[in-house]
């Protein structure tokens, strides 16, 4: 084995705390052919560098994204406050409060699915479930009050091994997604396509572009049309609804609705499919 492959591997590892060591690591270090000790050691390395480059460029991206939109309300409190205390004659006491209060909601808001965001993948390994979908959505959707009502299509007894917390959280705010955009129909099924459990959100909106389809999962991104709906929300909705999925082995996917507009699609393995009496049976819609 080129020893080359080595001596330029102990030089990115020897540096590791320069960021461009590890960002210029396909530059530097091969992957060396053969099977001996020192090649699988080699490209072992140099795949968790990798991981690892891909994991700080995530979290300096994080950290920026997030210090930008903690920023915003901050500077609108700091304006009120400020204003208020330069000219107590001229301030109207209850708006002011009014709007420093809306800054602190947001700020709460964006903290909370923050902290949320740290906790999801530390919380799932241990305390999975098996939860009934059909009985999870129609308690979620039990506890809401929405401008339109959701219109339920539930196959019963799909079985999923979930913290139902979670899952209830990313319907949450698949829903909340939903109602922003919708003009006057909100969709829930529940169904399973043979090992996998599948979930769907639809609404008869505007739909999403077909640059937008990823884009959209991305921390803190809100579309234009999302923005004139709905000022209050964080951009961190259906991010926090992905890395849910993700973290139960499963899968959250955008595309066109067969109502009109978009569809959310949250697809996890399936636990069981059975009816109370555990006899299997043919899929069945209620509505």
């Amino acid at each position: 084995m080129d020893m080359r492959h080595v001596e330029a591997l102990s030089g990115c590892i020897d540096g590791i705390d320069i960021p461009a060591s590890v960002t210029d690591l396909d530059a530097e270090v091969s992957n060396p052919l053969g099977e001996d000790e020192i090649a699988r050691t080699t490209r072992a390395v140099i795949c968790t560098l990798k991981r690892l480059n891909k994991a700080l460029q995530q979290q300096r991206r994080f950290a920026s994204d997030t210090s930008h939109e903690l920023r915003n309300p901050l500077a609108g409190l700091r304006a009120e406050l400020e204003q208020a205390q330069l000219h107590p004659d001229d301030v109207h006491l209850h708006e002011t409060l009014q709007r420093a209060l809306s800054a602190v909601d947001r700020l709460e808001a964006i903290i909370g699915d923050l902290l949320l965001l740290s906790r999801v993948e530390s919380v799932v390994p241990n305390g999975r479930a098996p939860v009934d979908l059909a009985q999870l959505v129609k308690a979620e959707v039990s506890r809401r009050a929405d401008r339109i009502p959701v219109q339920l299509w539930l196959v019963p007894g799909v079985y999923v091994k979930i913290v139902g917390i979670q899952i209830g959280r990313a319907l949450t705010n698949l829903l909340d997604n939903a109602q922003r955009h919708a003009e006057r129909v909100v969709r829930v099924e529940v169904s399973h396509n043979g090992r996998i459990a599948e979930l769907a959100v639809s609404d008869d909106g505007e739909g999403i572009a077909e640059a937008d389809i990823e884009r959209i999962f991305e921390r803190f991104t809100r579309l234009d049309a999302g923005r004139r709906r709905d000022r209050s929300g964080t951009g961190l909705g259906l991010s926090i609804a992905r890395e849910i999925a993700q973290a139960h082995d499963g899968t959250l996917h955008a595309g066109d609705s067969p109502i009109g507009g978009a569809r959310f699609t949250l697809r996890l393995p399936l636990a069981a499919l059975r009816d109370a009496d555990g006899v299997k049976r043919p899929d069945q819609r209620l509505h």
